[in-house]
Formats: structure tokens, C-alpha cells, sequence
């Protein structure tokens, strides 16, 4: 039966990929994640369930030790799965970087051409007063040729004009072009360097979780990141404290910040032993460990989740025990 639905899931999913690679114009990537993260939850609930637990229609039933080892098989499927999910996740939150960095690039590029723009449109302003005043300078030159004919101005010898302005005075404008360009450049700085402000809302503490999960909901590890770590500043006593400081974890192993990550799962195992995410940090702590280097540490603390929370979650001990498996921890203790 198990393997019925196995077979069934990994149809569908193939069914959902090859329709994401041939008509990724019609669908929303986002949905069809979304989709495959609800069938993943929906397969996993299976498998714990007691309906896979018994055969039915004359076979005979399973062990506890055969049965443990049939969902750490499954387990191990899923974990696949969960795996090429997170590549998918890891793609599209590579697509959407390079389409921000390119629009920044854009913006970037359109401001300097207006610049250009400005300073061109500035340039051929004052040629072309230039070229009004060296016309003006012949023309008064030509009037003082024919005056001085009739009349020499006193204390010189040349005819001079009150009100004139030379053409090297009007070519000088290096006072002018470096205002300019101190205002544009602390335009630039300050529209760049914008100081970071408080994110959650003047709420409850409930509200203010709320507010924060959402970030996670729609992919926004980044501000998701922000809230949590504000929320667990802000609130470090309340009930809710230790679940934000396990998805603050979770926002850096998403990203693939595993240093980061254990620091965070290391700060909620030793702040919020007894929060209702205090197994599944534990856990999480430990595959840190091990992704960063740190084997023998990691392997400890995989192995310190039964030890310490013997009555968590079937789902969070099962995991234990194929994480253990996975990173072979028992063969290192031997």
C-alpha cells in the first residue's frame, strides 16, 4: 500500500516538473512550489499514520523494528525529494536576485545618463551664451571703432565698455560644474545609505509573530531574517520567543548559511530548552555542526534528541534517527 502511494506521488511530481520545464510561461513557479510542498506534507502525514502501520487483505504485519526500518526508507526517499525541492527553491531565489540586480543596474544606468543628459543640456547653455557674448563683444568693438574716431576715453588708450564681460569670464565656470557635482553625488549617498528602522508592528506579541511568519510565507528570507531577530530582542520572555528564534535559525539554513545557522539554533538550544521548537533546534543544531565541520559535535547533539526529549514528536525522533544514519555518527563512536 505505502508503495502504492509512493509511486503515485513521484507520478505527480513528475508530472509537475516536466509541465514546469515545458510551460514555465503559463505557470507560476510559485505555485507549483507551493503545490509540491503541500503534497510532500501530505505523503509525510501518510507515513506516520497508523493506516501504514498493517497490511490489510491477508498480509501478514510488520515488526516495530520493520516497520521503524520501512519509514527510515521513506524517510530517506523523502529526504531526496525534500532535497531537489530546495535546489528548485534555490533556483528561483537565484532568478530573483539576478532580476534585482539587474534592475538596480538599470536604475543605476538611467540616472547616470540623466546626468549626462543635464550636464550636456548645461554645456550647450553656456556655448550658447558664449557665442551670444563674443557677438556681443564685436559688436561693441565695432561701436568703439567708429567712437574712438570722434573721442579718446580718459586714463586709456583702448575704448572700453562699462557692463562688458570677457569671453575667458564667461568660459570659467569651474565653480559652477563643482556645486553641481557635490549636490549630485550627496543626492546619491543619501538615497544609498538609509538607516535600518524597525519593521514590526506596534501590536501584541501575537500580531507581531504573525506579522513576522508572513515574510517567510512568501519567500523573503531577508526581511524574514530582520523580524524574527527583532521580535526575540524585542520579546525575549515571551512564550512565543523560543519559535522565533528557531525560524530565525531557519532563515539562515534555507540560504545555506550553516555557520550562521548554528549559531542561531546554538542560541535557541541554550536560551529555550523547553520551547515546543526545542527538539527539532536540537536536531537542526546538529546537522549544522556536521555541514560545517564539526562532526563529532553535531553527532553528539543528533543523539542527545532522544536522550533529552524522549517524548517529542514520532516525526522529529524518526528524522534523528536517519540523520544518524545518513552521517554515519555510529561508526564514528565505535
Amino acid at each position: 500500500m505505502l508503495k502504492k502511494y509512493i509511486n503515485i506521488f513521484t507520478y505527480i511530481f513528475s508530472i509537475f516538473f516536466i509541465t514546469f520545464s515545458t510551460s514555465s510561461e503559463e505557470l507560476n513557479m510559485k505555485e507549483i512550489l507551493e503545490i509540491i510542498q503541500k503534497d510532500l506534507r501530505t505523503l509525510e502525514r501518510a507515513v506516520y499514520s497508523e493506516s501504514f502501520q498493517k497490511k490489510t487483505g491477508g498480509e501478514t504485519s510488520l515488526t516495530g523494528k520493520e516497520t521503524e526500518d520501512v519509514l527510515t526508507r521513506h524517510l530517506l526517499k523523502l529526504s531526496e525529494i525534500e532535497k531537489q525541492f530546495q535546489n528548485l527553491t534555490n533556483k528561483f531565489e537565484e532568478i530573483n536576485f539576478k532580476v534585482d540586480k539587474l534592475s538596480s543596474r538599470l536604475s543605476k544606468t538611467q540616472a547616470d545618463n540623466q546626468l549626462r543628459f543635464q550636464d550636456l543640456e548645461s554645456n550647450s547653455n553656456i556655448v550658447q551664451k558664449n557665442q551670444n557674448s563674443q557677438d556681443n563683444l564685436i559688436i561693441n568693438e565695432n561701436t568703439d571703432t567708429n567712437l574712438t574716431s570722434k573721442k579718446i576715453m580718459p586714463g586709456t588708450s583702448q575704448p572700453q565698455d562699462l557692463g562688458t564681460i570677457s569671453y575667458k569670464d564667461m568660459t570659467d565656470t569651474n565653480e559652477t560644474q563643482s556645486i553641481q557635482s557635490v549636490e549630485t553625488t550627496q543626492t546619491i549617498l543619501t538615497e544609498s545609505f538609509i538607516n535600518e528602522e524597525k519593521i514590526l508592528p506596534n501590536a501584541s506579541p501575537l500580531e507581531q509573530y504573525e506579522f513576522a511568519t508572513s515574510f517567510l510565507k512568501v519567500g523573503d528570507y531577508n526581511m524574514a531574517e530582520r523580524a524574527f531577530r527583532e521580535f526575540v530582542d524585542t520579546n525575549p520572555d515571551n512564550d512565543l520567543s523560543g519559535n522565533a528564534q528557531y525560524w530565525y535559525a531557519e532563515t539562515f539554513r534555507i540560504r545555506q548559511l550553516y555557520t550562521d545557522a548554528a549559531s542561531a539554533y546554538l542560541e535557541g538550544y541554550q536560551k529555550y530548552p523547553k520551547s515546543e521548537k526545542a527538539p527539532i533546534n536540537l536536531l537542526k543544531l546538529g546537522v549544522s555542526l556536521v555541514q560545517i565541520g564539526e562532526k563529532d559535535q553535531g553527532c553528539l547533539m543528533i543523539a542527545g534528541v532522544k536522550k533529552q526529549y524522549p517524548n517529542a514528536t514520532q516525526s522529529v525522533l524518526q528524522k534523528a534517527k536517519y540523520e544518524e544514519k545518513k552521517f554515519e555518527c555510529k561508526k564514528e563512536n565505535s
